[in-house]
């Protein structure tokens, strides 16, 4: 069974997303979402359905996500602790979204800006290496790490100011965790 989401959540997102050409599908973290049918794929791992649990999670982000007007991005980025309530739960989003990040690329950094690639990322010049991702559009995050070398692999992961204006502190959390592990997904398939 291919999961969809709503058709007004279709037209919600068409409205929100800038969509290249006349195209009727829009992709971020290697996800696609058919814009006539709603339906959400894996882009990374065709062959394989979403699961129930990861759908239900891509569903809410989009949906709130497409309640936001567009703002234009600041260019100042912050850590999690500096978008708003972000301080509360900052030791959870450090767990589950940049330790992973250190502890899988911190002995080759490089692999990080090749998997950040495959997601439309691109190269930054912060820190041993650096990447930008659009985990949706308008909503970047740069990650960016320090590799091991006398001291354990250092990592972090800042959002533009902006980004508290298209989703809650929360959802930009789950943003993290799903940018994390696609970036940890891709590296155990292809980098």
């Amino acid at each position: 069974m291919k999961l969809k989401i709503t058709e007004n959540e279709v037209k919600r997102l068409r409205l929100c997303v800038e969509l290249k050409s006349d195209s009727l599908r829009f992709e971020f973290l290697g996800y696609e979402v058919d814009l006539e049918s709603g339906e959400i794929s894996d882009t990374l791992e065709a062959d394989s359905p979403l699961a129930q649990g990861e759908f239900d999670l891509l569903q809410t982000l989009l949906t709130h996500y497409c309640k936001a007007d567009i703002v234009e991005r600041t260019g100042k980025l912050v850590k999690f602790a500096g978008l708003p309530g972000g301080q509360a739960y900052e030791k959870a989003f450090l767990k589950r979204a940049v330790e992973p990040i250190a502890n899988t690329f911190g002995e080759k950094p490089e692999k990080l800006s090749e998997c950040a690639k495959t997601l439309g990322g691109f190269s930054k010049t912060y820190g041993d290496t650096s990447a930008e991702i659009s985990a949706l559009p308008n909503i970047p995050l740069t990650i960016i790490l320090w590799k091991t070398e006398e001291f354990p692999a250092q990592a972090s992961i800042l959002f533009d100011e902006s980004a508290s204006h298209y989703l809650p502190t929360e959802d930009l959390a789950v943003l993290g965790e799903v940018t994390a592990s696609r970036l940890l997904k891709i590296k155990s398939m292809v980098c």
